[in-house]
């Protein structure tokens, strides 16, 4: 997916807007440039200095096109590692068509998707995941999301991955080494201390892998189920959490009967909130489809906020939760109404429904009045600290789905050299599976021959002009 020689693509968003950005990148950045810009100071291009920009006059065949500005960035302190050219234009759709077209007309290649950030890849500038980490900050929709992009592009997820990898090279060249002295039957590596080792390791790579669920949920936003009974107050809930009509509320039972989405952000984390069609037998099949709807956004959710009132019978509510529940699914049980009781928030029967099926799943309770705004803010306080201790306040947090397998495999092949190491396996077996924890620890930041397939895959992804 590499072109060869130098690229050129526009780096802002298509439409008008104020200024436009042009990237340039490869040796011939700074000759084609001199071609056509002409600086106000009248030095020439040969005397501007790298990293400094300098306002001038775009002309192509006599006419001027734009009055610019143009950084110049010498290899190899530039993004990509080569010669870098960034001219910022003003945002007119033909202007910057045409300035893009001018160099193209001189042998300059459009760049294709994620390019320049591959050539920063391959001119060593980052690792694998720190490239993948620029991706996730352009598409960061939240402080969370945003926070966990930047530490893993400043190189925190990589260090830990290369500690991690040189390791179990340290590992592999010991078991080795004793295969060149097996006939003098010379032992290098002291199995005690590689078992440590290896206990260390898979409790590293096992909390890292762990971590995918709260990082997951929050580079693409947790997906929230307002769940419960017709007429428990859902659709009223997603109102008074939005602060607007944003469903349709309405004493009639059976009133929400398709699934309402939108996003939210508290705390910095992106919430997805659905509310959806009151959970109840029924022969009317288009409430019918509502209801399994309903059914199926809890089987996808992170977190399900199931609405109760105090008039419910609590084993049949604790029978409808167990029916909902899913491995990894956070409950938080809220009371609705609680305006109607004198003594607000009913702990004790909140108590007695907690006790049903306490030993099934763990959840959180609270009380809350939609019709008198009460205790919203409590609510959110309360989905924010779930999904932060999902968070374990692990220092590298994983979001990618790349990375989770690569550890998962390495996982695998640490646990088969733990039992190898139980059971006495020959050396030439443990550097097997030793051979294999190093790869998959090695495709993370791409510390080994990395496939085109698989870069193709992941810098495709990526917007052109990046």
């Amino acid at each position: 997916m590499l072109s060869e020689g130098t690229i050129i693509a526009l780096a802002t968003p298509q439409g008008i807007g104020a200024i436009g950005v042009i990237r340039l990148s490869g040796p011939l950045s700074f000759e084609k440039t001199s071609v056509f810009f002409y600086p106000k100071s009248n030095k020439r291009w040969e005397d501007i200095q790298s990293n400094t920009t300098v306002l001038g006059s775009f002309v192509v065949n006599k006419q001027l096109i734009d009055e610019v500005l143009i950084t110049r960035f010498n290899n190899p302190n530039s993004y990509t590692g080569e010669d870098v050219v960034e001219i910022a234009c003003h945002g007119s759709s033909y202007i910057q068509q045409k300035i893009i077209s001018s160099y193209i007309a001189l042998g300059i290649q459009p760049a294709k998707a994620g390019e320049f950030t591959l050539r920063a890849y391959l001119n060593k500038k980052m690792d694998l995941s720190q490239a993948e980490a620029v991706s996730d900050i352009i598409a960061s929709e939240s402080k969370a999301s945003h926070e966990i992009a930047i530490k893993q592009m400043r190189g925190g997820f990589s260090k830990k991955m290369e500690a991690l990898r040189k390791q179990l090279i340290k590992f592999k060249a010991l078991i080795e080494l004793e295969l060149d002295f097996i006939e003098e039957d010379v032992s290098f590596a002291n199995k005690k201390e590689l078992k440590n080792l290896l206990f260390e390791l898979h409790k590293e790579i096992y909390n890292l892998k762990n971590s995918f669920a709260y990082g997951n949920v929050i580079k693409n936003g947790v997906p929230v189920t307002i769940a419960g009974k017709p007429n428990a107050g859902k659709s009223s809930l997603l109102n008074a959490l939005f602060m607007e009509e944003k469903a349709i509320v309405s004493k009639l039972p059976g009133t929400t009967r398709d699934t309402i989405e939108d996003t939210l952000i508290i705390e910095g984390i992106l919430f997805r909130f659905i509310d959806t069609a009151g959970l109840r037998e029924t022969d009317d099949v288009i409430e019918a489809i509502g209801v399994q709807k309903a059914r199926d956004k809890v089987t996808q959710a992170t977190l399900l906020i199931y609405l109760y009132e105090r008039t419910s019978d609590p084993k049949e509510l604790a029978l409808e939760l167990k029916s909902l529940y899913h491995p990894g699914l956070k409950i938080i049980l809220v009371e609705n109404k609680i305006d109607q009781y004198a003594d607000g928030f009913n702990q004790e029967f909140n108590e007695k429904i907690t006790f049903t099926i306490q030993k099934e799943f763990k959840s959180q309770s609270l009380g809350i009045s939609t019709l008198k705004n009460e205790s919203i803010d409590l609510l959110k306080n309360e989905l924010v600290h779930v999904i932060k201790r999902m968070g374990n306040q692990n220092d590298v947090i994983v979001n990618n789905t790349r990375h989770f397998y690569a550890l998962t495999e390495a996982l695998i092949a640490i646990e088969s050299i733990t039992k190898g190491l139980e059971n006495n396996l020959p050396g030439d077996l443990l550097s097997i599976e030793l051979k294999e924890a190093i790869y998959h620890i090695g495709t993370i930041t791409g510390e080994i021959d990395t496939d085109h397939d698989i870069l193709g895959s992941i810098f495709g992804q990526f917007c052109i002009g990046k």
